[in-house]
């Protein structure tokens, strides 16, 4: 059963050395992301699992252990879910989980087994759903570290550039992600959210199947648009 969940986005830039210069424009996110965490390990979950967007059809399962990198962003930096194991290096970290793994790895965190799940950004709401449901049957006491941006369309220099919709877009999730409102974000529309970069809405819907019956309220700690893009953490408990 899911006893607790944490939202939190999922850029690179998150991470200091990927930030560089601009690391200090992010200093609010990344410290509502570790307050969010510290609320999930107070759960005591028997399971966490990392929950992010990846770029690819369908749903893809990582071991505890499983590593990423930020190579690719021109830094030495690399975060495993969890203490390091046999981690197939053809099967790296998705960047989302990788960022998820690296805050987990930033605040310490070694109360409970982790593994990670990709969703694919177009997967249907059923699809993501039911894949919630049956990670929140996976123990007795489950968490999720959901990652996923809003729209990136907020502003003409955002990585989508400019869309009207994206505003409202954007304040409709937030608003069910700090109040647990399941119908809201299951009803999220998936075409839309896709068309406006929103790479959160797959993974909110997995939290939604998750969370179906656990009774938890939320709670708002960050919402924010830098960059054009719309960022959220939030905390269910």
């Amino acid at each position: 059963m899911l006893v607790a969940a944490a939202v939190c986005p999922c850029p690179p830039l998150l991470v200091p050395e990927v930030a560089a210069g601009a690391a200090p424009e992010l200093d609010a996110a990344r410290t509502a992301c570790l307050d969010a965490l510290g609320l999930l390990a107070a759960a005591r979950p028997d399971l966490l699992v990392v929950v992010g967007p990846v770029d690819a059809d369908g749903l893809a399962p990582y071991p505890q252990g499983a590593t990423g990198s930020f190579q690719g962003f021109g830094v030495g930096v690399s975060a495993s879910l969890g203490e390091r194991g046999d981690a197939d290096p053809d099967h790296p970290l998705p960047p989302s989980l990788a960022v998820g793994a690296w805050l987990l790895g930033r605040a310490g965190w070694a109360d409970a087994p982790v593994e990670g799940l990709g969703v694919g950004e177009r997967l249907a709401t059923e699809r993501c759903v039911s894949a919630g449901r049956r990670l929140a049957a996976r123990a007795d006491r489950v968490a999720l570290l959901v990652m996923g941006d809003g729209s990136a369309c907020r502003t003409l220099k955002a990585p989508g550039y400019l869309d009207g919709r994206a505003a409202g877009f954007d304040a409709a999730a937030t608003r069910a992600l700090g109040a647990a409102d399941l119908a809201t974000l299951s009803a999220l529309d998936e075409s839309l959210a896709y068309e406006l970069k929103a790479a959160g809405r797959a993974p909110w819907q997995v939290l939604t199947g998750a969370a179906e019956g656990a009774g938890l309220g939320g709670q708002l700690l960050y919402e924010d648009a830098p960059y054009g893009v719309g960022y959220t953490v939030a905390v269910w408990s």
